[in-house]
């Protein structure tokens, strides 16, 4: 395996790789992932923002959440 595989480019990977290869602590490739974790979903968020019809659930009060899905599954399957 090599830097160059585009696997090796996704969140998590090079962190890891550059653990392994020595570049890095361990508690420095955690920090890193967590860091490229944080600012993936930041982009996905603001890329979902574009979309119309997106109905967001609230995380932090998951019965809810589950209701609203149990809802429009309801609906689809009629």
């Amino acid at each position: 395996m090599h830097t160059d595989l585009p696997s090796i480019r996704c969140v998590g990977y090079r962190q890891m790789w550059s653990y392994l290869e020595g570049e890095i602590s361990y508690d420095e490739m955690v920090y890193r992932g967590v860091c490229a974790t944080r600012q993936l979903a930041k982009r996905q968020i603001t890329w979902l923002r574009g979309w119309e019809g997106v109905h967001w659930l609230d995380s932090e009060k998951p019965e809810q959440a589950r209701d609203e899905v149990l809802q429009v599954v309801g609906a689809i399957a009629g």
